[in-house]
């Protein structure tokens, strides 16, 4: 058999210092067995991307890690939580991004990704469980998530109470007090860091347009401006593809036109 070429990977200085930034000394496996994949994945996500729009390290991380569950890309967040970690991301924000992914994606598809993060805790000798944040009681629940809803989305929460049909009155109350009683008025993230997970969540899942469409609009609320989530959309491009991206997009364009 003819002997093959190994193809050295030619990568950008600032490709090369991005992945440094996030994982020092890491040895990668696929440059060895997919070395033309690497060199074009990694000159393009960890240069390009993010030379055009460039958040912060610590929320682009984030919002990845996000974007990783909803997508249930578990060997991608495992690498991301270590990242994280290694940039300043704190335990408890590593938990409350996971936490707050429950009630968008679901307990079934969230529980590997805690044990997964618990594995990688005990590896680096963080101590489990983390101090407690939870801010309501199962008495105040429903009135102060409520609140919170209606910070974000102002009037638009009472009409959806008003048009709801009264066998389906209880999944708007679910809403008030479990997905934002009981996870979105947690300490740990602020709502404004919290708007944006959520969306990073809804635009990788796919087919949650008009729920992209409602959680643009509380962004905008809580102070993250278009372009701010045309940065985000973009920094999750390289992990969620095209087609999604797309979407995202059109939604953003429709709820604020340029």
């Amino acid at each position: 058999m003819p002997k093959m070429n190994s193809k050295k990977i030619i990568l950008t200085k600032a490709a090369i210092e991005n992945h440094e930034e996030l994982w020092p000394d890491y040895k990668s496996k696929a440059k060895e067995t997919d070395p033309e994949l690497i060199e074009v994945f990694d000159n393009w996500a960890f240069d390009e991307v993010i030379s055009v729009s460039n958040p912060e390290t610590k929320t682009r991380v984030m919002i990845i890690l996000a974007s990783n569950i909803a997508s249930q890309a578990l060997t991608e967040y495992k690498m991301f939580v270590n990242a994280a970690l290694n940039v300043g991301v704190t335990p408890v924000e590593v938990k409350e991004i996971l936490y707050q992914s429950v009630p968008y994606v679901g307990m079934a598809k969230v529980i590997d990704f805690i044990y997964a993060t618990n594995e990688i805790f005990k590896e680096r000798n963080i101590a489990l469980p983390l101090e407690g944040q939870s801010t309501t009681t199962k008495e105040n629940r429903l009135e102060k998530g409520l609140a919170l809803q209606k910070d974000i989305f102002g009037e638009m929460i009472d009409k959806l109470y008003e048009q709801s049909p009264k066998n389906q009155l209880h999944i708007q109350q679910f809403l008030s007090a479990n997905c934002f009683g009981d996870y979105l008025t947690r300490n740990g993230l602020d709502v404004r860091t919290r708007e944006l997970l959520t969306y990073s969540m809804l635009i990788s899942m796919g087919g949650t347009e008009s729920q992209v469409k409602g959680h643009i609009r509380g962004n905008v609320k809580v102070g993250n401006d278009k372009q701010r989530l045309i940065d985000v959309t973009t920094q999750l491009l390289p992990y969620i593809g095209y087609p999604r991206t797309l979407n995202a997009l059109n939604c953003l364009n429709e709820v604020i036109p340029e």
